[in-house]
C-alpha cells in the first residue's frame, strides 16, 4: 500500500532520556492526520525526526518513500513545515514574505508569480498582501505561513498546532481550508489539543509519556471496547449548576468518574448505579435535572481513560 508517512519502532534519547520509544506508525496520502498528546509527550521530537531536523536514534521513518534517515534533504524539498509560532518576517508585507520563501525554494521567477497568485487566491490573502506580517491578526498570520510552507507544491504539509492561540471562527475557517487542499490530494500532518479538530480528521494517533496509545480513526477509537469497561455505562447529565452537580456526583456510590462537559456531566457508572437516586439527590440540593441520557464515549473520554491504564501499567510494572 502506498505511504505519505511511515514508521518503524521510531525512537529519539537524549542522552538517558527517551522522549520518543517506538513510535510506529502509517499515514495514507490524502489523509488529514492528527498527531495528539500532552505538552511534553513527543509531539514536536516526531516531527522534527520526520521533517530531517532531528536524527533518529533508532528505527526507520519514510516520508513520501524516502528514507529519513538516508536522504533528509531529499525528504525536506517534498515537505512543508509549519510551526507552532509564527516564523515569518514580522517587518515584511505578505506579498514579500511570499517573495522571500520563493526564492529560499529556488523557484523561477516566473513559477514563483505564478505560486504566489495562486497562493494568495486559495488563502484569500489578497487584502492583505501589502499589509505587514506584524499588522494581521493571529488567524491571518496562520494563512500566510501556511502558504509560504506551500509556494514549492509539497505533498506533505506538516503542521505543528497551527491553531494554537487563534480564536474559533480562525480556527474553523484553517480548518475548512486544510480539507479543501486534503480533497485535492496534499497529506496533513497535524498536532492539536483540541478536540473538536481531532474529530474532524480522517485518523488520529494519541502519544503519551513517548509511547503510541491509541491509533486509527475517530469512530474506531470511540468504539474500543476498554474505553467502557464491562459492567459500565457512561451517562450526560445535565442540569442547572453543573459544578455542584459534579461535586454530588463524584461521591455518589457507583460513578467511577465525572467531568463537565459545557452544561453537563459527563460520568461513568457502574452496572450497579441508582440513576433515580442520584436525581432525587441533586434536587434535594436544589439542583434541577434537564435530562439523563446514554452517551457515547468521545476522542477525549478514549484518550483520558487509555492514559490512566497506561500509567497504572507504568505503576505495576507493566509497562
Amino acid at each position: 500500500m502506498q505511504t505519505a508517512v511511515r514508521t518503524e519502532n521510531l525512537t529519539r534519547r537524549f542522552g538517558d532520556f527517551t522522549a520518543v520509544s517506538n513510535v510506529t506508525l502509517t499515514v495514507a496520502p490524502g489523509e488529514v492526520f492528527g498527531f495528539l498528546g500532552p505538552n511534553g509527550s513527543g509531539k514536536t521530537t516526531v516531527i522534527k525526526m520526520l521533517t530531517g531536523l532531528l536524527p533518529p536514534s533508532g528505527g526507520e521513518a519514510w516520508v513520501d518513500g524516502l528514507n529519513v534517515r538516508e536522504d533528509a534533504e531529499g525528504v525536506r524539498e517534498r515537505i512543508g513545515y509549519m510551526s507552532q509560532r509564527f516564523s515569518l518576517y514580522d517587518d515584511l508585507t505578505v506579498r514579500e514574505n511570499l517573495t522571500f520563501y520563493g526564492r529560499i525554494y529556488g523557484l523561477r521567477p516566473e513559477r514563483l508569480k505564478a505560486r504566489m497568485d495562486e497562493i494568495i487566491q486559495q488563502n484569500a490573502l489578497d487584502p492583505y498582501v501589502d499589509r505587514q506580517a506584524a499588522k494581521l491578526s493571529g488567524g491571518w498570520k496562520q494563512r500566510l505561513a501556511l502558504g509560504c510552507a506551500m509556494l514549492h507544491e509539497p505533498r506533505i504539509l506538516f503542521l505543528d498546532e497551527p491553531t494554537a492561540g487563534i480564536d474559533p471562527v480562525a480556527r474553523r475557517e484553517l480548518w475548512d481550508l486544510l480539507f479543501e487542499l486534503s480533497g485535492r490530494g496534499i497529506t496533513f500532518f497535524v498536532t492539536t489539543h483540541y478536540m473538536d479538530e481531532a474529530e474532524r480528521c480522517s485518523h488520529v494517533a494519541y502519544i503519551y509519556l513517548s509511547r503510541i496509545i491509541a491509533d486509527g480513526a475517530p469512530a474506531e477509537l470511540e468504539a474500543i471496547p476498554g474505553v467502557n469497561p464491562p459492567g459500565t455505562a457512561r451517562l450526560e447529565i445535565k442540569s442547572t449548576e453543573v459544578t455542584r452537580a459534579l461535586r454530588l456526583a463524584r461521591e455518589f456510590p457507583g460513578v467511577r468518574s465525572a467531568t463537565v462537559f459545557g452544561q453537563s456531566v459527563h460520568a461513568l457508572v457502574e452496572d450497579s448505579f441508582n440513576r433515580q437516586a442520584l436525581q432525587a439527590l441533586l434536587v434535594k440540593n436544589g439542583i434541577q435535572v434537564m435530562e439523563v441520557r446514554p452517551l457515547t464515549p468521545s476522542l477525549e473520554d478514549v484518550f483520558v481513560e487509555l492514559t490512566y491504564r497506561r500509567e497504572a501499567e507504568m505503576e505495576t510494572g507493566d509497562a
